[in-house]
């Protein structure tokens, strides 16, 4: 980091405190604090919607995952647009003319309070802890990459987050994730940019994909039936798809967004926008990392792109580490030789030749260095990866000053766009649905001043308990990828109770509190009974699916027809 990278990113600071403090004067109460007076623009709302999923992952971590497996991720997303047309006309238009705080208010209205108290805790629990990861994992990888204080780097995204979203509320929030939305995409432009840049002046874009395409990086669509793959289009549509729903539709960090709209109809493009669009952000985020690898066809790369594991491995395991540092180097030299072979193939039949050679050739050089991680993780005594330090390392050694603290407060903005509105979804919930109202049950109402303090006490609690979180992370090893899966377990069983409100108000909703219990257990059999036969499970995006459907299909048969319907 050169003194032009770190005037960038304290310009980055100073423009999101401006207008964090500028846009958020005048809460006078809780609508205004927590739902900015249901006063904000299409354009805003799906901006911030956005800003909210790009964590720093997206950047740091899917870059490196097209690098090393390709472009098959985007998969995921391909239920995303049909879902949110599905929620502009479902539960989006409930929402908004029930003018309720948080997704949870509305199911005591169908369901009862015993079924609104179990899922907002349940989305407590499971977005307190993802608060915790979006902290950490982003500051793990800067710290490193950046050669900045692992401890410094988690105080400073995750306290800075706490602070102005406290003292502003939800339309500074809003307003500051718009703007770190489009410094999000303009760093994402960038990035794809540099990489292009940094090839070869011998090879042209074209020869640079057919590179990577003959690896089969660039494949984006696979129809296999297998639903143990993560990474198809059956998976994206059905899992993917319900995994969108639960998101967009039963969660408070995504639900609060959109209740700020000034009309349903601005509600409904805000999702519309952010629906349509994410595939192709994700789509060229996913090619800088597929692009990535043609680079380092050509720069030669570390054999480790973690510089501390990089030394803790030459000291721990000297002998053998050194022979795969040997062989890493020899193949790296044969397989830069041979994509020069093929992307200079005059004909077909040269081409197809220079393939294989090509082809061959990479697979000895993945094989070194998987030799490489190997030793690295056994030098660590744990499995060990560092497919999230790869974008970074190609950043900070390749990249001129400027462009670097660029790219890092485009890093820094997605890992605080994220914090920001767990913590005020976090605080929302708290106050709304727990603390306001067992207040008034007991006769103790309180004016709208109290509960703005209150909403203020909430955020600066769950990011204390956040950013201490991500502190203490860094012991646990494993249970980051554990917390990851959360969503997956939860998601689904409160969707359901969503459907059954909606659907089935006079049948299925007076039964949404066991119903949702029996699905969580669902969720769980289907993640534990595999592990205890010891075969393998399905993909955990089809959690969503068998969460929601055995909670409404609970419901239902739960359901007594021919009796009054009394709230569970």
């Amino acid at each position: 980091m050169q003194t032009l990278d770190w005037i960038v990113v304290a310009l980055y600071f100073g423009l999101i405190a401006t207008i964090g403090y500028l846009t958020g004067r005048g809460n006078r109460g809780i609508e205004d604090y927590f739902l900015a007076r249901r006063s904000m623009p299409w354009y805003a709302m799906g901006l911030s919607v956005m800003a909210t999923q790009a964590s720093a992952i997206t950047l740091v971590g899917t870059t490196g995952q097209a690098y090393v497996d390709g472009m098959r991720f985007i998969q995921i997303y391909f239920g995303l647009p049909i879902a949110m047309v599905i929620l502009c006309f479902t539960l989006v238009p409930l929402f908004y003319r029930a003018r309720v705080f948080t997704a949870y208010e509305y199911l005591e209205r169908r369901c009862g309070p015993r079924t609104r108290s179990l899922t907002a805790l349940l989305f407590l629990f499971g977005r307190a802890l993802s608060g915790a990861v979006v902290i950490y994992a982003p500051s793990v990888v800067l710290s490193v990459v950046f050669s900045l204080d692992a401890t410094l780097t988690i105080l400073l995204i995750g306290g800075f987050a706490t602070v102005y979203t406290a003292l502003g509320g939800m339309r500074a929030v809003m307003w500051v994730e718009t703007w770190q939305m489009l410094i999000i995409l303009a760093g994402i432009l960038f990035c794809l940019g540099s990489v292009i840049w940094g090839l070869p002046d011998q090879l042209s874009l074209g020869e640079a994909l057919r590179l990577a395409g003959a690896t089969g990086r660039l494949e984006t669509i696979s129809f296999d039936p297998d639903p143990r793959l993560t990474y198809t289009v059956w998976t994206g549509l059905l899992g993917g798809l319900f995994l969108m729903l639960s998101y967009f539709g039963c969660d408070q960090s995504q639900v609060q967004r959109y209740l700020t709209g000034r009309s349903l109809r601005e509600s409904r493009l805000s999702l519309l926008f952010n629906g349509f669009a994410k595939i192709p952000i994700q789509f060229v985020i996913l090619l800088t990392g597929a692009l990535l690898f043609v680079f380092y066809q050509f720069e030669k790369p570390p054999v480790l792109f973690d510089p501390v594991t990089l030394e803790e491995t030459r000291a721990a395991r000297p002998e053998a580490f050194g022979e795969a540092e040997s062989r890493h180097d020899l193949a790296f030299a044969e397989r830069r030789g041979a994509a020069l072979d093929f992307a200079d193939a005059a004909n077909p039949a040269e081409a197809e030749a220079a393939e294989a050679r090509f082809l061959v050739a990479d697979a000895a050089f993945q094989e070194a260095r998987s030799d490489a991680i190997r030793t690295a993780s056994e030098a660590k005594g744990e499995p060990w990866t560092d497919t999230n330090h790869v974008f970074p390392t190609f950043v900070f050694t390749q990249l001129p000053a400027g462009v670097v603290g660029l790219i890092l407060v485009a890093v820094l903005a997605a890992a605080m766009s994220t914090v920001e509105s767990e913590l005020s979804a976090l605080s929302t919930a708290s106050v709304v649905d727990f603390y306001r109202r067992f207040r008034e049950k007991a006769g103790r109402g309180a004016s709208g001043k109290h509960y703005l303090r209150a909403g203020r006490i909430g955020i600066l609690f769950w990011g204390a308990v956040a950013t201490g979180a991500a502190l203490y992370m860094g012991r646990l090893g494993s249970a980051v990828e554990a917390v990851n899966r959360v969503g997956s377990f939860f998601y689904g069983p409160i969707l359901g109770a969503f459907v059954l409100a909606a659907a089935f108000p006079a049948r299925g909703a007076r039964r949404a509190f066991p119903a949702v219990l029996a699905g969580i257990a669902a969720v769980w059999g289907a993640d534990l009974l595999p592990r205890a036969l010891g075969v393998d499970g399905i993909s955990y995006l089809y959690y969503n699916l068998i969460g929601a459907a055995a909670t409404v299909l609970t419901g239902v048969l739960l359901a007594r027809p021919g009796r009054k319907p009394r709230h569970s």
